[in-house]
């Protein structure tokens, strides 16, 4: 079990384990998308729709909204590009775990999301603002891991990309070749399968997020720092150990 874990996030890849670890990752954003509106009233992985608000907001003369947009979006922008930093820093050091290491800050940075929540009832004006950006820059460290793993064949919180390309294989599943002649429309089974596990794997995620807020609140974010840290847990001690060695 720990050696299949192991390959989720190790320099060796396959399309096989980039979906697996997609496949979590989408899991945990859904779980955090869901979990966070419950907590901020806002979802932090739609940047569409964030710079609609944006503009919708500066239209409408509502300037500190619109700037707390534009905050959201540069934190998510932040995110992706410190996980380029990160990942291109641990592959010239030959790190095991460099594209593990924006995963370990994500864990804690979840696990920063879960003492907010503490905070944001004391001193809304202060904490709410600060936990949006938190949780837009986690959506954009995220999203930029498998992103660059995968080569930008998998993402795990663009879910209307996902819904795009799935619709575009349906239509090419149930379309009906009625020319023998010419060269049939066929459908990519295997996109569709890709597609519709990190659909799926976001949609349970979000169910468990939502449930896991409503019952547990912010420590609900406790096991899927967990989660993140047992998918790099394994390269970063192999990493710790070549370094006491060298």
């Amino acid at each position: 079990m720990f050696a299949s874990i192991r390959g989720f996030t190790s320099l060796q890849r396959s399309p096989q384990a980039d979906l697996k670890l997609g496949t979590v990752l989408a899991f945990v954003a859904g779980a955090t998308n869901a979990g966070g509106f419950l907590a901020v009233g806002q979802y932090t992985s739609h940047m569409t729709g964030i710079l609609s608000s944006v503009a919708d907001n500066a239209v409408l003369g509502q300037f500190a909204l619109a700037l707390g947009g534009l905050g959201a979006l540069l934190a998510f922008l932040l995110g992706a590009m410190t996980t380029a930093w990160m990942v291109n820093w641990g592959l010239r050091r030959q790190l095991r775990s460099a594209y593990g290491l924006p995963l370990l800050l994500e864990a804690a940075l979840l696990l920063v999301f879960g003492l907010f929540g503490a905070a944001i009832g004391l001193m809304t004006a202060v904490f709410l603002p600060l936990t949006v950006v938190l949780l837009c820059f986690i959506m954009g460290l995220q999203n930029a891991v498998i992103t660059k793993i995968s080569r930008a064949v998998i993402r795990t919180t663009h879910i209307t990309g996902l819904l795009t390309d799935l619709g575009i294989e349906l239509g090419k599943l149930l379309y009906v070749n009625r020319h023998p002649d010419q060269q049939p429309v066929r459908a990519n089974r295997d996109r569709l399968r890709v597609h519709g596990q990190l659909i799926a794997s976001f949609f349970v995620g979000g169910l468990a997020g939502a449930l896991g807020f409503k019952y547990a609140g912010y420590i609900s974010t406790v096991p899927l720092a967990g989660l993140l840290l047992l998918l790099v847990m394994r390269p970063a001690l192999d990493d710790l150990r070549q370094q006491r060695l060298t």
